[in-house]
């Protein structure tokens, strides 16, 4: 499969040689200087995954992100700089999935798009053949995670989830009743050793807030304070 990659920077020498390693790797590479016109390219050509920068003019990276998570479920990695670190968790809360600080190497941004394509990729292919395969459903009092058609509802009405999030989720669900450390979820749904968990806790807290009536008071997914997370058995 050929995976089309859209760069939004405003900076044109990153943007172009970001541009030139993914051509490199034999990715179909689109540009955009602003969010603006990143979302103008979303529109008309089908996109795999996204690399946003997160300051840029006319619409920045997080507005961007924000409203393409409206519609579109690839993963999104942003570019930040080392002075926007409030800016990069905010990102993470709104939809983002990974992010590369400024500077970083041709190779460190190649391991992340490639790493974030396979899990997209896997993705894919559960919602292509899931009229193929029996359904398999976890209920867990009004949350109910449909495995086979990568669906999640709760009290009845859907949620919608990134794929990272839908991996986290389901197995949590799986496992109801089980806690798992930030390490065990990182590797298990990343399936690569876990040298930061840092992302996790903001995944867990998107993944409360999109279930819960109340995600400071929650019902389903809970946190064992030292030890990690588990969905409480109903």
């Amino acid at each position: 499969m050929s995976y089309h990659i859209l760069v939004v920077e405003d900076d044109e020498a990153i943007r172009e040689g970001v541009s030139i390693y993914l051509k490199n790797q034999g990715y179909t590479v689109f540009q955009a200087e602003n969010g603006n016109k990143g979302l103008e390219v979303l529109e008309r050509e089908t996109i795999h995954l996204a690399v946003v920068d997160i300051m840029m003019p006319v619409m920045d990276g997080i507005t961007m992100t924000m409203k393409l998570r409206e519609k579109y479920e690839f993963p999104v990695i942003m570019l930040s700089a080392k002075s926007e670190e409030i800016d990069k968790i905010t990102g993470l809360n709104i939809g983002a999935d990974d992010y590369v600080t400024k500077p970083f190497t041709p190779m460190e941004l190649m391991a992340r798009v490639n790493s974030q394509l396979r899990r997209y990729s896997r993705f894919l292919q559960m919602v292509e053949h899931k009229e193929e395969k029996k359904e398999k459903e976890y209920c867990i009092g009004g949350l109910v995670v449909n495995e086979d058609m990568v669906t999640v509802t709760v009290d009845e009405k859907e949620v919608r989830l990134t794929p990272l999030e839908f991996k986290i989720l389901l197995l949590l669900v799986k496992n109801a009743g089980k806690v798992f450390s930030a390490e065990e979820i990182y590797e298990t749904v990343w399936n690569e050793k876990a040298i930061t968990t840092d992302t996790i806790m903001v995944h867990v807290r998107r993944i409360r807030e999109k279930i819960e009536i109340n995600p400071k008071e929650p019902k389903y997914l809970k946190v064992v304070w030292g030890v990690g997370y588990k969905i409480e058995k109903q």
